[in-house]
């Protein structure tokens, strides 16, 4: 490897500009290529690095030498781009949610197993402090119950309102909840759904449910429920993550830990910040230990079985088994 660690990107939205600035902070951290589809957006983001421009990124792969590779593009965007990077030998990087097709996704975790590289998953939720500290009080109790609301805003980008590319709001935007609900309470094997599109049929070309409901069953018994909206268009909305254990609830938040009663000072102690998630995996990268990643492509690959197989229960109306990746 190089002294410094070389990076391609393959998309350069606003996603892809904020793992840029972190991987600044980062330091020794060479930004070499930029790919996307917008053509004055990948030269405009190149300059920015001094970094090469494509549009193709069949031909930057073909063109460059990078240690690792950044895919962040829209879910359904996903087609051969982490194939060849790992197939280099690139560590791969891939913002959430890492697919819409479950096949494909099947084909890139081969990909990465067979090449023997570093994966990572863009959940930085897991680093935070808050959730190591929810997940070691967890982790000794007994979870009876699981329930999340994500009421939020519309995002302005075209192929988010287009179920067919985006996946809708629990496979792209609630798919962080979902994921720290495996992460803290196990697994999910079997999901039912209902959707329906109530309030916000004045969106044009807007074809997503804005309503969506679901019932999760977990490995071991437990259950968990999460209802998920974009309506929130003016501002405002509820985010949380609730774990019922006997006689406690825990509400996990970003800023701190809640119990109720409380009576564990550990769990809801100020949480200390957390390394950003392209600094942990830049230090796996130079390590050659995958310890800093919070979440592999498998991993994250799982969280996608889940929603997505929510989404097969909405359309048929009865519960779906969770395929275990």
């Amino acid at each position: 490897m190089a002294d410094e660690t070389r990076v391609a990107f393959v998309g350069a939205g606003g996603m892809a500009q904020a793992h840029m600035g972190n991987l600044a902070d980062v330091g020794g951290v060479d930004i070499v290529a930029i790919c996307d589809v917008a053509e004055d957006r990948a030269k405009e983001t190149a300059a920015e690095h001094e970094a090469a421009a494509y549009t193709d990124y069949r031909k930057m792969l073909d063109e460059i030498e990078a240690d690792a590779v950044y895919v962040v593009v829209p879910p359904g965007h996903h087609e051969d781009a982490e194939v060849l990077a790992v197939r280099k030998g690139c560590h791969l990087f891939v913002e959430k949610p890492v697919v819409l097709d479950m096949d494909k996704g099947y084909e890139i975790a081969e990909e990465i197993e067979k090449a023997g590289v570093l994966s990572c998953v863009g959940y930085q939720l897991r680093l935070f402090d808050a959730t190591q500290r929810a997940r070691k009080y967890l982790a000794t109790r007994t979870i009876g119950m699981v329930s999340s609301h994500r009421w939020g805003g519309f995002p302005g980008v075209p192929w988010w309102r287009v179920m067919s590319r985006s996946g809708g709001q629990l496979h792209e935007q609630t798919t962080h909840q979902v994921d720290l609900m495996r992460y803290l309470a196990g697994e999910i094997v079997e999901v039912y759904a209902q959707y329906s599109l109530r309030v916000m049929t004045d969106v044009e070309g807007l074809d997503i449910p804005d309503a969506q409901g679901v019932l999760f069953k977990f490995l071991d018994g437990a259950v968990g429920t999460c209802v998920t909206s974009p309506m929130m268009r003016q501002g405002g909305g509820l985010s949380d993550l609730r774990f019922l254990v006997e006689d406690h609830i825990l509400e996990w938040q970003t800023t701190g830990n809640v119990l109720m009663p409380a009576d564990d000072e550990e769990v809801t102690a100020e949480p200390e910040e957390a390394v950003t998630i392209d600094a942990a995996f830049i230090a796996a990268i130079r390590s050659g230990d995958s310890a800093p990643i919070p979440c592999s492509y498998r991993s994250g690959l799982q969280t996608s079985a889940v929603t997505l197989a929510a989404n097969a229960s909405a359309r048929t109306g009865k519960p779906v088994q969770v395929p275990m990746v």
